[in-house]
């Protein structure tokens, strides 16, 4: 039997599969040839995701600590013992903290962050993933919008700032090629690393954490050679400050500070200075570094002062929200007093300090936070330091590893949902094609018994209720009954971002940034930016015991300065202020010189972990996780 049902995966694409049930079982996973985005075919990680169902290590029952082991128990003393540990602290709710990461991108996901704001628990903020870069085009544009992706195929060039199209996306790869194959031209802004050069037809190798130093003495060049139009100018705020930001450095100054040279300047210059369209693309890396903000914030407003925003083909692209076409004014009361205190960036220190009033309870969901936040091993140390943590996961991860109770919870393909995307305007409805396997259970199924065993109790929607007033929205035209019957549905938004020039915020104009940081320098001890690139084979941390290296690999340029100082006959290790790491050293031709690239997921209990190495800290805006500023050096 075949039926067709969506991703909820933290992935952009927003796919519509097909599945093959036997027996009420998952046999194969594809893509829908009927979805116009999808257009049949998915990533390899979706593809057999069957395995990840039905693997022998899935935890398919609660698991409760007995000192060093685990015991089986019942979800009635599972939940009982939930509700009696939430009943001690509830006089004081800012004492449960609540840990939900993007590893469901279901609409109902949002259930547990409904629940735990109903009790009154802290919700941890900040983010892990993009909010320097969500953030930066709130500031710029007012809010989060871009063209379609298909757009791009009106692109005569396209300058895709880092983002590896050979793993992070497959829908967007497919339009740059076939973009490509119209004709379209594409230029390359990164520090290698990420599987580009096919795509590209000139690439520019770059110093990390530099891009808005390269975006700003473009628009330097533009100013002087009086090619910005007058009536751009017109439509944007911050004009002065902004001005003297980008005139306080020269193409010699870009040049030493991103590692270009005055040839690459000119020839990324004649791209964005020309008539025709020119797309932006800007991967999500950049915006990981220390002023990971600034740096989204110079290349959008690039792009807009060259006249390619508002524009057929042009355009800047970050991202938009997945649910922004859904209405989740069921989630009203999930709203809270800022909890600046606890954030996922800094989760680690930031519970071990928490003095309002101090943590006894974590319960994590859709996230292994303690493998995937930076400061691996100070976050292990507050859970140990914690009265009662409970996570909600199907496998024995590094943050499971670390809870007094584990709840196995129900799985993509397992349960009704419904889903969108942040690159392709249609919605799409998740239908359960198998059973939870075990005793796995839904998020809501867990806290919906809970809720009922608290006094006074903590009461949740109804489901079809919550379905029906997603899908109760202006951008949408069909009911959760069309929705059943058709899979998937349009969005009504319009192709062009910004095509008469008016944004969203209140005076209608561009705001332009403020000010041009200068980028932190190594200490000679830690001479080498680490970067923590994604896997093409698994989402994140998803990862299962046999595609786990023996020891960690990383890969440098051959120009990389440290290299004559290693034995290759000897282990090498990867070094930060938090300790090292025993790696196995691999050579990349394309890589920037002063780069070490780790593929990042890999799990802490089986020898990996990189986080483990990595300082907790915050991005310039959006409380983001400045993953890539971290150095490191390599020795023996």
């Amino acid at each position: 039997m075949k039926l067709v049902t969506a991703c909820t995966l933290d992935c952009p694409d927003g796919c519509s599969f097909v599945v093959e049930v036997e027996n009420g079982q998952v046999t194969s996973v594809s893509g829908n040839p009927a979805h116009p985005f999808t257009a049949g075919f998915i990533c390899a990680k979706t593809m057999r995701f069957a395995e990840r169902l039905y693997s022998p290590d899935r935890i398919t029952t609660p698991l409760l600590r007995v000192g060093s082991s685990w015991e089986s128990i019942s979800w009635s003393r599972a939940l009982g013992l939930c509700a009696e540990r939430i009943q001690a602290y509830r006089g004081e709710p800012q004492s449960i903290v609540h840990i939900q990461g993007g590893a469901d991108a279901g609409m109902l996901s949002r259930i547990s962050r409904l629940f735990f704001a109903r009790l009154g628990a802290v919700d941890a903020a900040g983010s892990l993933c993009n909010s320097a870069g969500t953030t930066a085009c709130l500031a710029d544009f007012g809010t989060l919008d871009t063209n379609e992706a298909t757009d791009m195929f009106h692109a005569q060039w396209l300058v895709n700032w880092g983002k590896d199209l050979a793993r992070s996306s497959i829908h967007t790869a497919a339009v740059v090629r076939k973009a490509r194959q119209n004709g379209t031209h594409v230029c390359t802004v990164s520090a290698g690393g990420d599987g580009n050069r096919g795509f590209s037809d000139v690439v520019i190798t770059i110093r990390p954490g530099t891009d808005r130093f390269l975006a700003a003495v473009l628009i330097r060049l533009l100013l002087e050679r009086a090619q910005v139009p007058c009536d751009i100018l017109a439509r944007t705020t911050n004009w002065d400050v902004f001005h003297q930001c980008v005139l306080s450095r020269s193409v010699a100054d870009a040049c030493a500070i991103c590692g270009v040279s005055a040839a690459d300047i000119d020839a990324l210059y004649e791209i964005y200075a020309r008539p025709e369209p020119v797309a932006t693309l800007i991967g999500w890396g950049l915006q990981r570094h220390p002023y990971g903000g600034e740096n989204v914030r110079y290349i959008n407003a690039l792009a807009l002062l060259t006249g390619h925003v508002g524009q057929s083909g042009g355009g800047s692209t970050f991202t938009f929200p997945q649910a922004r076409s859904f209405n989740l004014s069921w989630m009203s009361d999930h709203a809270q007093p800022p909890q600046d205190d606890i954030l996922m960036p800094t989760i680690g220190r930031d519970i071990t300090q928490s003095q309002r009033p101090p943590v006894k309870m974590i319960w994590v969901n859709a996230s292994n936070v303690v493998n995937q936040a930076p400061d691996s091993e100070e976050i292990a140390r507050a859970f140990a330091t914690t009265e009662f943590k409970v996570v909600v996961d199907a496998f024995m991860n590094d943050t499971a590893t670390r809870a007094d109770l584990i709840l196995p919870c129900a799985l993509m393909l397992e349960k009704e949902d419904l889903a969108a995307s942040n690159l392709h305007n249609y919605v799409n409805y998740v239908r359960p094609v198998a059973t939870p396997h075990g005793e796995a259970r839904t998020d809501y199924q867990i806290l919906s018994e809970l809720g009922r065993l608290l006094d006074p109790p903590v009461v949740l929607p109804d489901i079809e209720d919550c379905l029906r007033a997603t899908l109760d929205s202006p951008y949408l035209d069909v009911t959760l009954e069309e929705l059943r019957e058709r899979d998937f549905a349009p969005a009504k938004r319009a192709a062009v971002a910004f095509a008469d020039l008016r944004f969203a915020h209140p005076d209608g104009k561009y705001h332009l940034p403020t000010a041009l940081h200068d980028e932190p320098a190594p200490v000679p001890e830690y001479p080498l930016r680490l970067l923590t690139l994604v896997r093409k084979e698994a989402i994140h941390s998803q990862l299962t015991l046999e595609q786990h290296d023996p020891v960690p690999r990383v890969w440098v340029s051959p120009q990389n300065p440290l290299l004559p100082s290693l034995d290759p006959e000897r282990a090498v290790f990867l070094v930060s202020p938090l300790g090292r790491l025993q790696v196995a050293l691999n050579l990349d031709p394309l890589l920037q010189p002063e780069v070490v690239v780790y593929r990042r997921g890999d799990w802490m209990k089986y020898g990996g972990g990189i986080n483990r190495l990595i300082e907790a800290g915050l991005t310039d805006i959006g409380e983001g996780a400045p993953y890539y500023r971290q150095y490191v050096r390599l020795e023996n």
